[in-house]
């Protein structure tokens, strides 16, 4: 009640603890029930034992206080002394279904104790599926439609896990409409391709039961179907997709890397396969820093994958963060006048351009033209904006992209025989090249939002680690024993934060983390990337 702020109320009281536990009094009927033999099967329905006859009436007071406050004819009954188990039983529904109220039922599943009442209020207390509206998008219309639940209406189906098994895949489906036996043809609504169900089986654990025939409600494996998780399997009869899975965005990112030829061919496998079957885990190529990007929703998600990689999938991969993509831009307005000029023989090339670059917090990239009287022809206006804009994949200060500039082009010259598209291209690179760092450039690092929630007593642990990463609170909220605090920290700061925040607050604060801003990078990180470009340039001119 405290520290989750649920109205928990006991629905039964133990017979007997830990080793002497071998039954519960239901509160509602007011009988004791005895579970015997090895998995608790047998149930005996007896009198409550005297010497627990006053606990449970008082428990009974309590419990029905509780519940009555989600129905007034159980109210009315209580006043006139007429409570009947079914006043109870609606009463404690009605609460349920509004989440107001969790009913508390005891037992031991170690030796299944307590479980078939358990499963009775799951059945009578719980909203059933037919409650639940649930909804498919009509592919001719693009409008939404009601899915009816009818074990007779055209399949639609949802297939939202994938396994790999000794079988071959292995694809968990919920059937939402209509039926499926064995030996029918569905069609993937995704990819338009038809299949034949060859084998239809239940699950119950690891247990495997063949079934012939599957109707609207049902969980059921599939065997052999090329599928990802996610998409929807009709009959052929409706083109209705179902509403896809919510899949949040990767919070963590990893570099993985080969030892081998081998390994890389495996890891390639491996990648195809996990993307597949879980849409919360994505693998891509890094172009900045060519890394094979690996990115979950935690480090230990993340941690499973490679492991798996090396236990399934033969492929050994060492791992590390990846580089922080940084940005770099000017401070300062620079003023270019510049010529590319070059003889080969015949025909040269020549191309005279002079204007401004400046500091641009409106676009990455933009583009003007203030030339007049034709000394650079119009037709090679174009080529001078192409010659900055591939500037920008990297600049000369630290080597990362360049944002926020804009360039102006206010005079230049041409030759009637030299000047070409080429030309002014080069000219427009040269200029950018010989003047970029009069214009004091900056390094940009990615700032995240991170929003971290945890109980309120961690609160100072909390915001500890968040200021040792150079984190600026951004706002703090506190509600019902819990504190939400919003940082925005540096990308670069967050490697490791998982682990870090779990030991902070005893595995009790979790956090969500999305990109913000680019914010200017500190002088000693600007430094040091400075010198690993320098470092980079002098060894490929070497």
């Amino acid at each position: 009640r405290d520290k989750l702020s649920h109205n928990a109320v006991m629905m039964q009281i133990p017979i007997g603890l830990e080793a002497d536990h071998r039954g519960v009094i239901d509160l509602v009927e007011m009988k004791a029930l005895i579970f015997e033999g090895e998995n608790g099967e047998k149930i005996s329905i007896e009198e409550i034992p005297a010497d627990l006859l006053a606990e449970a009436e008082a428990r009974r007071e309590v419990m029905l206080d509780a519940v009555s406050m989600f129905s007034e004819e159980l109210m009315e009954a209580m006043l006139d002394e007429n409570v009947t188990t079914e006043l109870i039983h609606e009463a404690v529904r009605r609460g349920v279904l509004t989440r107001e109220l969790t009913p508390v039922f005891m037992g031991s599943a170690y030796k299944n104790r307590g479980v078939q009442p358990l499963l009775d209020a799951v059945v009578r207390y719980l909203p059933d599926p037919t409650q639940v509206e649930n909804t498919a998008i009509d592919l001719d219309s693009d409008e939404s439609m009601i899915v009816d639940n009818s074990p007779d209406s055209p399949l639609i189906s949802l297939a939202f896990k994938l396994e790999v098994s000794p079988y071959g895949q292995l694809t968990y489906v919920r059937i939402y409409q209509g039926t499926l036996s064995k030996g029918d043809s569905m069609v993937n609504v995704r990819t338009g391709q038809k299949l034949k169900l060859g084998r239809l089986a239940r699950m119950h654990a690891d247990q495997m039961q063949d079934i012939e025939e599957a109707a609207a409600g049902d969980i059921v494996a599939l065997f052999g179907v090329d599928c990802a998780s996610g998409d929807t399997f009709t009959d052929g009869k409706i083109n209705a997709t179902m509403t896809s899975i919510h899949v949040p965005e990767p919070v963590i990112k990893l570099a993985i890397k080969p030892i081998d030829n081998k390994a890389s061919a495996n890891m390639a496998k491996a990648l195809q396969r996990f993307t597949k079957e879980d849409p919360t885990f994505r693998a891509y190529l890094d172009e900045e820093t060519n890394d094979t990007i690996i990115a979950g929703m935690g480090e230990l998600h993340l941690e499973v994958y490679v492991e798996r990689m090396k236990r399934e999938f033969a492929a050994e991969v060492t791992t590390g963060a990846p580089q922080v993509a940084y940005r770099e831009t000017i401070r300062n307005e620079i003023a270019f006048n510049y010529t590319h000029k070059k003889q080969t023989g015949g025909s040269g090339q020549y191309g005279k351009i002079q204007g401004v670059i400046m500091p641009n917090e409106e676009a990455d990239f933009e583009f003007e033209s203030k030339v007049t009287g034709g000394n650079v022809p119009s037709e090679y206006i174009s080529a001078v904006e192409k010659g900055f804009k591939s500037c920008m994949a990297r600049g000369e200060y630290v080597g990362y992209p360049v944002v926020n500039l804009k360039f102006r082009l206010e005079d230049g010259a041409s030759h009637a025989v030299d000047s070409s598209d080429n030309a002014f291209q080069a000219a427009a690179r040269g200029a950018f090249r010989e003047f970029y760092l009069q214009g004091k450039p900056i390094a940009l690092e990615p700032v995240m939002l991170v929003s971290v929630e945890g109980p309120t007593e961690f609160q100072g642990e909390i915001l500890a680690t968040l200021m040792q990463r150079r984190g600026m609170v951004v706002g703090t909220t506190e509600d019902a024993g819990f504190v939400r605090i919003d940082a925005e920290v540096p990308l670069s700061e967050m490697f490791g934060y998982a682990t870090v925040i779990r030991s902070a607050t005893q595995g009790k604060a979790e956090f969500t983390m999305e990109f913000a801003r680019y914010g200017t990078a500190p002088a000693e990180v600007a430094e040091e990337l400075r010198e690993k470009w320098l470092e980079k340039k002098a060894a490929g001119s070497n």
